[in-house]
């Protein structure tokens, strides 16, 4: 019956579409259309489904049918990521984690994914920002359920963030607001976990970081 009533408030997308992970596609996946690239491009010039990269596409609210409506760049890398590698089989990590977890306060250009296997970073095609993605255990990593706007997806925990964020390089465009999340998550986080992730996770040097920080 759930799925019979998301058909009904998104009438003309295939149910394919409707029932994937965040509603969210890449159109070489679909099998609804002889010419999926060009089925989809119509429902998005028509205001349907919203083009987020090269191949992607996720559905619009049936409420924003038709406006400029975009999702956050955090909803739009986890709608990406599910499309990517499937449900549950990616995080959002780094700043992004940060970002959901309200320690960093401005929309960034960049969104960071935890993903089982290597793929190259993606540009996104409805504003200037990209997708990066690191290859990591999921299944070690310290992750929690947060909603994005597209959906709720995994998402590193404050203890895991603050430990990916302070093994980041320093040469990093972001570092700036790396070391200023770390400063907000840390008093949310617990020391018996952190040294638990950095001992099993091999970040014992991120640590070494972040205890110099407070």
């Amino acid at each position: 019956m759930e799925t019979m009533n998301a058909m009904t408030r998104h009438p003309g997308v295939p149910p394919e579409i409707v029932r994937a992970p965040l509603r969210t596609v890449r159109a070489r996946d679909v099998t609804a259309y002889a010419h999926p690239r060009q089925q989809l491009a119509r429902l998005a010039g028509r205001g349907i489904l919203h083009r987020l990269a090269d191949g992607f596409y996720t559905v619009v609210p049936r409420e924003r049918t038709g406006d400029t409506w975009i999702p956050s760049l955090e909803g739009a890398a986890a709608g990406v990521a599910a499309a990517e590698f499937g449900d549950r089989r990616y995080a959002l990590m780094n700043l992004s984690a940060a970002r959901l977890h309200r320690a960093v306060p401005r929309a960034l250009a960049v969104a960071d994914v935890a993903a089982p296997r290597r793929r190259q970073p993606l540009r996104l095609t409805d504003r200037p920002a990209r997708v990066r993605f690191f290859v990591r255990d999921i299944d070690a990593l310290h992750v929690e359920m947060l909603a994005t706007d597209l959906g709720a997806c995994l998402v590193t925990t404050p203890e895991q963030t603050v430990l990916d964020l302070a093994h980041l390089s320093p040469l990093d465009d972001l570092h700036g607001e790396a070391v200023a999340a770390i400063r907000i998550l840390l008093p949310r986080c617990d020391e018996a976990n952190l040294a638990e992730i950095a001992g099993t996770q091999r970040l014992k040097r991120a640590l070494t970081r972040i205890r110099e920080m407070s």
